[in-house]
């Protein structure tokens, strides 16, 4: 089946929300804005393209900064109302100057610097010989 454009469930603003995600490491690196055309000329040329609300013009991420994006894949959500946008990123993709322009969180109330995600605890290690994907044994005392 041929993609259509048209078929997204675009805003009242004709305009959809486009999440941009590094191909080699799944980092989200922004979010941005997309309509049909903008869509349209990201699938023909490969340069990610996005819809600049503030100025009411097309925009091609890195045209003038050199930091461009470069399309790997392109898939949309079950409701076709949400964009992921897997590329290669050259450079920051943040404004900033930040390689994503997600680094700053929210830890026990307060805002702060975060140029990495937070780590989550570390799982309990397999038992010998266990495999991914199999589930670990009960501990002694649970209900497992």
């Amino acid at each position: 089946m041929d993609f259509d454009p048209a078929t997204l469930r675009y805003d009242a603003g004709g305009l959809i929300p486009a999440v941009a995600q590094d191909h080699a490491t799944g980092e989200v690196l922004m979010v941005a804005w997309m309509n049909a055309e903008a869509v349209a000329r990201t699938l023909a040329t490969g340069e990610v393209t996005y819809f600049s609300r503030s100025r009411g013009e097309l925009w091609v991420k890195g045209r003038t900064s050199g930091h461009r994006q470069r399309l790997v894949e392109f898939r949309l959500d079950c409701d076709r109302d949400s964009l992921l946008v897997v590329l290669a990123q050259t450079g920051p993709a943040c404004h900033t100057g930040a390689r994503s322009c997600f680094f700053t969180a929210v830890r026990a109330g307060a805002e702060v610097a975060a140029p990495e995600p937070a780590t989550p605890e570390p799982a309990a290690p397999r038992p010998a010989g266990a495999r991914r994907g199999q589930a670990r044994p009960a501990r002694a005392g649970s209900k497992g």
